[in-house]
């Protein structure tokens, strides 16, 4: 290719990005969603990643454990629409939400966490979720104009992966307080983190901070710990984009396992990730 054809090309993508951003509606024109007169939620949190595979699910259901065993009203709305995982963590997986007149009911677990997903409302929850973006976005309105929430201190929203139409949606339209940011330790992610960050940033979102999980395993023999991805990036990565480093969460067989078999609320470890609650509840 030429430097006149590569210039032709740059030229024709600077011009179609400014088309596309011209057509985009300015922040304040976007509308919120309303909560319904039934329910009253006092704080949303949203916990998001730059990509996917990081546990970010995993966290969400840590946070919303640790809150509901402090004594706080606690709800998680699933926003990962085409891919929740949620209600199988919870116990939750061949149960259905059920309407209340207009409303639909979320689904309590056994300790009380209310969760409204995707898959509480589909037949089957393997059934794939094949919805264009405008779908998505009417879903997640749904899950939140339309569910009888009732009184919550915390609503924890489990974003989807990425910086794409459902978490852009969330950002614009949901009155969140903050967010948790979940990465991994390698060393692509603190360029991916910042897209996070940045993404939060420009939508006027506060940032409690970062967790990284997956950053360490520990021997079962010796009880040696390793870091199988390299030295943790935690600290560096919080200090260079200016948040808290929330803490770490190691790599333990156990968790998956746990989370398969619907059992996060009652059988992860008790206290982990002290300083995102802190952060959060502003203790």
């Amino acid at each position: 290719m030429t430097p006149e054809e590569e210039e032709a090309i740059r030229r024709e993508f600077e011009a179609a990005r400014g088309t596309s951003q011209a057509q985009q509606p300015a922040q304040d024109e976007i509308p919120t969603f309303d909560l319904n007169e039934f329910s009253r939620i006092k704080h949303v949190v949203g916990v998001i990643s730059g990509k996917g595979g990081v546990g970010k699910s995993l966290v969400t259901g840590i946070l919303a454990r640790e809150l509901a065993r402090a004594g706080a009203k606690v709800g998680i709305l699933d926003a990962d629409i085409t891919g929740p995982s949620i209600p199988r963590m919870f116990g939750l997986g061949d149960v259905k939400a059920m309407g209340a007149g207009d409303l639909i009911m979320p689904v309590a677990t056994t300790g009380g966490i209310k969760v409204m997903s995707a898959n509480l409302v589909l037949e089957h929850e393997d059934d794939p979720v094949l919805w264009r973006g405008p779908i998505l976005a009417g879903a997640l309105r749904q899950f939140w104009t339309e569910t009888f929430w009732q009184e919550l201190d915390y609503l924890l929203v489990d974003m989807p992966p990425g910086t794409g139409d459902i978490a852009l949606t969330a950002f614009q339209s949901l009155p969140i307080d903050g967010v948790v940011i979940v990465s991994s330790p390698q060393d692509l992610v603190q360029m991916v983190v910042g897209k996070a960050v940045n993404m939060a940033n420009m939508m006027n979102v506060p940032i409690f901070g970062l967790v990284e999980n997956m950053g360490y395993l520990e021997c079962p023999h010796c009880g040696e710990r390793i870091e199988p991805y390299g030295p943790s990036h935690l600290a560096e990565t919080a200090a260079h984009y200016g948040i808290a480093a929330l803490g770490q969460l190691p790599i333990d067989g156990s968790f998956a396992q746990i989370c398969d078999k619907g059992t996060a609320e009652t059988d992860l470890p008790d206290g982990l990730l002290p300083d995102a609650i802190a952060a959060i509840t502003g203790a």
